[in-house]
């Protein structure tokens, strides 16, 4: 094996990790915890981590990425097909349109933003939940969601930050 191999190893590993985390984000949110009702006010941590990555390296987490994460929140949390795919694609696509006013922000502002998109986003999936079922959902439920996912926001995305300075070399 040459030095080469494993530079391009090395390289393709490192470009990978955002979906990577991203992944395991959506896994982390179903994990079984045996809190009655938490199921229905989960956060949505991927959506911490589609923020993110749209912020600061669209380039680690395309489209097609944000796709899947899409599609696997929706088979795994058991909610309408397409609905995550729709919010997360809708989130990706207006953060992605704004990168350049989020990017260089103070963290305040990062987190401000976060809580203007969620929000949105939020909205959007009551909105398109309530329209497959032909009835208004209970929106507590909802805001709850949000407010946990707002909560967690500055853990994930510290370690997020840490995480780009130490293995993502900057373009």
């Amino acid at each position: 094996m040459s030095v080469a191999f494993w530079q391009k190893l090395d390289q393709t590993a490192r470009s990978i990790t955002p979906f990577g985390l991203s992944l395991l984000l959506v896994i982390l949110s179903v994990v079984p915890t045996h809190i009655p009702g938490y199921a229905q006010i989960a956060p949505i941590l991927a959506l911490v981590s589609i923020y993110h990555w749209a912020i600061y390296r669209p380039n680690l987490l395309p489209l097609f990425a944000v796709f899947i994460l899409g599609l696997l929140q929706d088979l795994l949390t058991g909610t309408p097909p397409g609905l995550y795919i729709l919010v997360f694609l809708t989130v990706y696509g207006v953060v992605l349109s704004q990168r350049r006013f989020f990017a260089g922000k103070s963290f305040t502002v990062y987190w401000f933003g976060f809580a203007v998109v969620s929000f949105v986003a939020s909205v959007e999936s009551w909105v398109l939940g309530s329209a497959w079922n032909f009835a208004l959902l209970d929106f507590n439920a909802v805001t709850f969601q949000y407010l946990l996912s707002l909560g967690i926001f500055p853990i994930i995305a510290w370690i997020f930050l840490r995480w780009q300075q130490a293995f993502l070399q900057q373009d």
